[in-house]
């Protein structure tokens, strides 16, 4: 049995130059809120970075001991043979949702759809995000500029790059993880551990080309005493403060991070006050913590 708590999550990441989460449907361009220009990032995209990081630097990478279960996956590993979907995957497991809960971390923390012969289980995942908000107004750069590629030995053939970037943005993550949740899917204190490398380290690791110039920021857990509490929108209690128009900023250097909002809050819990985990980039400056 889990022995979790409720634990609320406060995730916070800025990107330079670069895209945080493209809309396929509005030709990739950043997500932003019309209504108050602020940018928008999917809490599909943070898990997946969670994901990819454990598998790539975690080992979680070894079917059916320690796996991922939402991850490509090739038919007979042979790329030309496409891709595996959702029902070969549980067919790995032959259907075995002890099997799919021990090795996969994924399912574990994020829960999921889980294919059998002739049907699904659904498992709630303990760990949920709401979609991440920029602390400010972005602005949206296009850029446009040319390639160049050799189609076959001799020839030379020149092609158009276009894209859409944010100058900057600083995001903010709240979520929460369930213990009641937890104990469907099985989530130890080691996975939670692992949530911690994948959000921090992941992001650092976003270093292709769209994605470059991620770095984490801040990492604060509230582990509560009492089942089922929680503060609730802690990124709704922290703000930025400077001198400068929100379209201005490029970097820490041009702000600080309030916190005062939040720690009054916290401070009138008493000795109900959760456990603290804080982790932050030490060029970060903290007012009122």
């Amino acid at each position: 049995m889990s022995d979790l708590k409720r634990t609320e999550i406060l995730f916070l990441y800025d990107v330079q130059n670069a895209n945080p989460n493209g809309d396929p449907s509005d030709e990739n361009k950043p997500r932003i809120d019309e209504e108050t220009g602020h940018n928008i990032v999917t809490d599909v995209r943070l898990k997946r970075t969670v994901r990819d990081y454990l598998f790539n630097y975690e080992g979680y990478n070894q079917d059916a001991v320690k796996d991922i279960f939402v991850r490509q996956t090739f038919v007979d590993n042979d790329p030309a043979k496409g891709l595996n979907d959702g029902k070969n995957r549980g067919k790995q497991y032959k259907g075995d949702l002890n099997l799919v809960l021990d090795a996969c971390i994924d399912i574990r923390l994020f829960g999921g759809v889980i294919p059998l012969d002739k049907d699904s289980i659904t498992f709630t995942g303990p760990v949920q995000f709401k979609m991440g908000r920029s602390l400010h107004k972005v602005e949206m750069m296009y850029i446009k500029g040319t390639g160049a590629f050799a189609g076959k030995p001799g020839a030379k053939q020149q092609t158009f790059r276009e894209e859409y970037i944010l100058p900057y943005s600083f995001i903010a993550f709240y979520g929460i993880i369930n213990e009641n949740a937890a104990r469907q899917t099985k989530l130890t204190q080691h996975d939670i551990g692992m949530l911690k490398k994948g959000l921090w380290h992941g992001t650092k690791q976003l270093i292709t080309r769209s994605k470059m110039e991620h770095n984490p920021r801040m990492l604060l857990m509230l582990e509560h005493k009492h089942s089922n509490y929680f503060i609730g929108e802690l990124d709704k209690h922290i703000r930025l403060s400077t001198e400068k128009k929100d379209e201005e900023l490029r970097g820490m250097q041009d702000f600080k991070l309030d916190l005062s909002p939040l720690k009054k809050i916290l401070d009138a819990m008493g000795e109900d006050k959760p456990e603290i985990y804080l982790q932050k980039d030490p060029n970060l400056e903290l007012l009122g913590w």
